[in-house]
């Protein structure tokens, strides 16, 4: 994954255009004054967080992505943006050494892997004797549905204990690679097995649906543990992966709300019985990096806990761990005061769900939906479920027990920043145990307890894990077919005119700037640009130059060619030409669908709030837009040929 992306994923584009942009939510997107030109009657700027892209729809009709804002607001080139959102992001920029280039090689080498392990155990499920058990399981003890479990892709591992190691033997992977990625355990004597053996086998995928590693549930109860994961690597870490979230983080930010649940099956059956807002932090206690990426869709938060982690006991074990105990301790535990120090520190709305006694959320959603929509509605804020919990049972006319309750509550009400929650916090505590609020307020100040909390580093293992790229909507299409241009026009800078002249021979615009949606793609082809109209040195030096300076554009660097004769060069060339200037027409069809799409919900947005002073500048470009639409699927329509 590029630095560039990787920014993109560590910071919220809502949260910086709104610190200079008052912003108001509009369905899943939001709404605001464009900040570079005056305007006080139409909200014409638009933020559109599922692409992580802005745009004016006045008198600017500019738009971009969180790069292409800080430029425009700071004043800044390319690259001093890059250095400011790194800054802020907590990423150093480094240099692309050939170490950091091999290991990105290798990431991408061991998802492939992890992909086809995932068409193995898949095979292994669907068309094997002993995966017929694994089918009942899933359908008659699970709930799950043969389309749920195909687009969820569960699949079985085999009973034996080298059935994956003698598969990818076959296929010609080294051990060493089945080893790394997880699926091989191996021996202090040096000899390897199969890590999961007569399991559901569950592939667990990051944030932007990249394969980071398995999930393996036992179908034997006499199978211990009942659930193992891969091991940690440089694919898989727990701490930094929400089970669910590239399938969920669409419905998060369109209900504005994220259910936190504390399984595999209970994030599946959830969703398929149309609930897909629902995440799971697989079993462990919540992180801070896990409530940072929620964060980025919502900042309302439901921990919906099984009655077994969320009861008494738990509770009142959640109150006594240190902050550090996250990092160490692998048990589920509701740690009240980490999950406020959380919430204070990321300004988020976190609340807790009780669930009926005995019944997971799969169950729950099953046998009701309509119980689980109460459920999750009537949520409270942790402290108040905390309390509730404290004092279910209890005495509360007994002077001891008061005083225990208080001492156990009140240093979760001084860790609430805001000091309006705080104040309403004790009003109800003293309401609940039948004392003085002045009381409380009293023993408050008096209560000396020594904070334990972890200092925070922007290098510290509580970052966002590497997701290796945009996920496949309709953005991350247009980038891969950009990215796909700029790797040709890099090798070969002087096709630009011969692409020109065909795009003019179909009535369509010559290659510009303007042609790529992000900023990093738009600083490759204006270096590219550059390399043409310099004189000092031959573009591909120039080329070269830059590629030194700039270090992501290594990645688009294109293996060398294998030698052939001078006919299957020139055939090679002329193809790979022609399929560019297709491609710049494949991006151009892409972007003018969604501006038109975008165009449609300004229209909606802004008929709706009654303001539509702009309606026929829309319209005019709305116009535009289909006509180049038209143009370019006349193209499309036909085989491009350049002579």
């Amino acid at each position: 994954m590029s630095t560039i992306d990787e920014i993109r994923n560590r910071l919220d584009i809502v949260d910086i255009i709104s610190e200079s942009v008052k912003l108001r939510r509009s369905g899943k997107n939001y709404t605001g004054f464009c900040p570079f030109h005056a305007n006080t009657r139409t909200p014409a700027f638009v933020v559109f967080p599922d692409s992580g892209s802005w745009r004016c729809f006045g008198e600017c009709n500019e738009g971009g992505d969180l790069f292409q804002y800080v430029m425009k607001k700071e004043g800044v080139d390319f690259k001093e943006a890059l250095k400011m959102l790194a800054d802020r992001a907590g990423i150093q920029l480094e240099p692309l050494t050939p170490q950091k280039k091999e290991r990105n090689e290798r990431v991408d080498h061991l998802r492939k892997l992890l992909e086809e392990a995932i068409m193995f155990y898949r095979n292994q499920l669907i068309n094997s004797e002993p995966g017929k058990l694994a089918r009942t399981y899933l359908r008659e003890k699970r709930g799950i549905k043969p389309e749920t479990e195909e687009a969820w892709e569960l699949g079985y591992a085999p009973k034996g204990w080298d059935a994956v190691l003698n598969y990818f033997k076959s296929k010609g992977y080294p051990i060493s690679d089945i080893v790394e990625a997880g699926l091989l355990t191996e021996r202090q004597d040096g000899k390897v097995y199969d890590r999961f053996r007569h399991r559901i086998m569950i592939p667990i995928r990051d944030m932007s649906g990249q394969m980071t590693g398995f999930g393996g549930r036992v179908l034997d109860p006499e199978d211990v543990p009942k659930f193992i994961n891969s091991p940690q690597s440089i694919l898989f870490d727990k701490s930094s992966i929400l089970y669910g979230l590239d399938k969920a983080r669409r419905a998060i930010r369109s209900e504005n709300q994220a259910v936190i649940v504390e399984g595999y099956f209970d994030v599946i059956v959830v969703h398929q019985e149309g609930f897909q807002n629902v995440v799971s932090p697989m079993g462990t206690a919540l992180t801070e990096i896990q409530i940072r990426m929620l964060k980025r869709f919502t900042r309302r938060l439901t921990l919906a806990l099984d009655p077994d982690a969320a009861g008494q006991k738990a509770t009142l074990k959640g109150l006594e761990v240190a902050r550090e105990a996250l990092d160490h301790n692998s048990d589920p535990i509701f740690d009240a005061r980490g999950l406020i120090h959380y919430e204070s520190r990321l300004q988020a709305d976190l609340r807790v769900c009780t669930l009926p006694d005995e019944l997971d959320p799969d169950e729950i959603v099953i046998q009701d939906p309509k119980l689980w929509e109460q459920i999750i509605q009537k949520a409270q804020p942790i402290i108040y479920h905390v309390l509730e919990s404290l004092t279910e049972g209890q005495d509360l006319d007994d002077p001891k027990v008061k005083s225990t309750i208080a001492a156990q509550i009140l240093p979760l009400v001084k860790d609430v920043a805001n000091p309006i929650e705080r104040d309403a916090y004790r009003q109800q505590i003293a309401r609940i145990l039948k004392i003085d609020e002045r009381v409380l307020l009293d023993a408050a100040s008096h209560s000396n307890r020594p904070r334990k909390y972890k200092k925070q580093s922007p290098h510290s293992e509580e970052q966002p894990a590497h997701t290796a790229k945009l996920e496949f909507n309709e953005q991350g299409k247009i980038n891969m077919i950009e990215r796909g241009i700029l790797a040709y026009l890099l090798k070969k800078p002087e096709s630009k005119y011969k692409i020109n002249r065909f795009l003019r021979s179909n009535k369509l615009d010559q290659l510009t700037i303007t042609d790529f949606s992000s900023s990093e793609n738009q600083h490759i082809i204006q270096i590219i640009f550059d390399s043409l109209s310099q004189g000092d040195l031959d573009p591909l030096d120039f080329i070269a130059e830059k590629v030194e300076d700039e270090t992501f554009l290594k990645e688009l660097e294109q293996p060398e060619p294998s030698k052939s004769s001078e006919e299957e060069l020139k055939n090679t060339d002329l193809r790979e030409l022609e399929e560019s200037a297709r491609m710049i027409m494949q991006a151009r069809q892409l972007s003018v669908n969604q501006q038109i799409r975008d165009f449609r919900f300004m229209q909606t947005s802004q008929e709706e709030e009654g303001n539509n002073d702009q309606g026929v500048i829309h319209q005019e470009r709305l116009l535009d837009l289909i006509k180049k639409r038209g143009l370019l699927d006349h193209a499309l329509s036909k085989p491009v040929i350049i002579q």
